[in-house]
């Protein structure tokens, strides 16, 4: 993966040095914490300003604390959670990220506060749930019905969260299959959608789990959810699965740039305060010819990207043609498939 540097910057060895300091630091309980929390913000900065040799071998020293401080909880009764956090466990292949699932854990009972961490879902929901219903019809040929837009169409909304979009789907008469792989997401998300009287399920699972089940979706939706897992390759794979042929995949999420640097993390989460500091990991946000090699090799061809803006002042978000911090691309796959394995 590719990250921006300025190349001869003499204090990079400095930067690194100091930054593996304090992680080694953080293993003394009393000051781990606010060292740990420096850290993490020390090397998000060299991510971008040390040379490729150090970067890349403080990007392992950083991954690996990072991995292993996620202390996290699951539903043991249900057998998918118990199965996939048993794949982490055992270092089977697993698109699962540990520290992600905590910091969602955590945030789970605020799902539905529009004033609360998760207020750009709801200030972009009526965006993107009016692009998805127009890609839908677009792309799948579906017939005009002002009323119910997407009836008769079976959509995975997967990394659901607390339903937020699987709802504003399921209204426009879609059948909409929820998942997530934070058991408290999924408690909520029934909880809220209890006695609305939409077809709408959810379950708590992950996406190669419903591929191996043989699942086929019309669209799937991958909202705001590829920056966050393990094994993207394999996430990719497993979603391109379940998209049935002719059907379409949308793909919402933040470009990797110096813009989404001091935009995405330093400016939402540590100066505006809009999100809870760690909730994005600048090297994990995908570039888009990194997801469209992806999709490509899974059998699905991109037919449409577009950026996605806010204003910082109205909190309103609109589609733009500048990519270079949020996007949103289209795939479909074609009518006659290959097997994908």
């Amino acid at each position: 993966m590719r990250a921006l540097a300025i190349d001869g910057a003499p204090w990079g060895l400095a930067s690194g040095c100091g930054t593996t300091f304090f992680f080694l630091m953080a293993t003394r309980r009393a000051m781990a914490k606010p060292l740990w929390a420096f850290g993490r913000s020390l090397a998000r900065l060299v991510d971008v300003i040390t040379p490729p040799p150090i970067r890349r071998k403080m990007s392992d020293i950083f991954c690996q604390c990072e991995g292993n401080s996620g202390q996290f909880e699951h539903d043991s009764g249900n057998p998918a959670c118990k199965n996939s956090l048993l794949g982490v466990a055992m270092n089977k292949p697993t698109t699962v990220d540990p520290v992600e699932l905590a910091h969602f854990e955590r945030l789970a009972k605020l799902w539905w506060d529009d004033a609360g961490p998760f207020w750009p879902l709801h200030a972009m929901n009526g965006l993107r749930a009016d692009y998805i219903r127009d890609q839908c019809i677009q792309q799948l040929g579906l017939p005009a019905d002002p009323a119910q837009p997407l009836r008769g169409l079976r959509v995975l909304d997967i990394g659901c969260g607390g339903g937020i979009l699987s709802e504003a789907i399921a209204r426009m008469g879609a059948e909409v299959h929820g998942v997530d792989m934070v058991a408290k997401n999924i408690q909520i998300a029934r909880t809220h959608a209890a006695g609305q009287e939409l077809k709408l399920v959810y379950e708590c699972c992950t996406a190669e789990q419903l591929a191996d089940r043989g699942e086929l979706y019309d669209a799937v939706l991958n909202m705001e959810v590829v920056e966050h897992v393990a094994d993207l390759p394999l996430f990719m794979r497993s979603c391109a699965q379940v998209v049935r042929p002719g059907g379409v995949m949308m793909i919402a999420t933040i470009n990797r740039t110096l813009a989404s640097f001091f935009g995405a993390i330093i400016g939402a989460e540590y100066v505006l305060r809009w999100l809870p500091k760690g909730t994005h990991h600048w090297r994990k946000f995908p570039q888009p010819k990194e997801l469209e090699e992806l999709l490509t090799a899974n059998d699905l061809a991109v037919v449409e990207r577009k950026g996605v803006t806010v204003n910082p002042l109205t909190h309103q978000f609109r589609l733009t043609r500048y990519e270079g911090m949020n996007y949103v691309l289209v795939a479909v796959r074609s009518q006659v498939s290959a097997n994908l394995t």
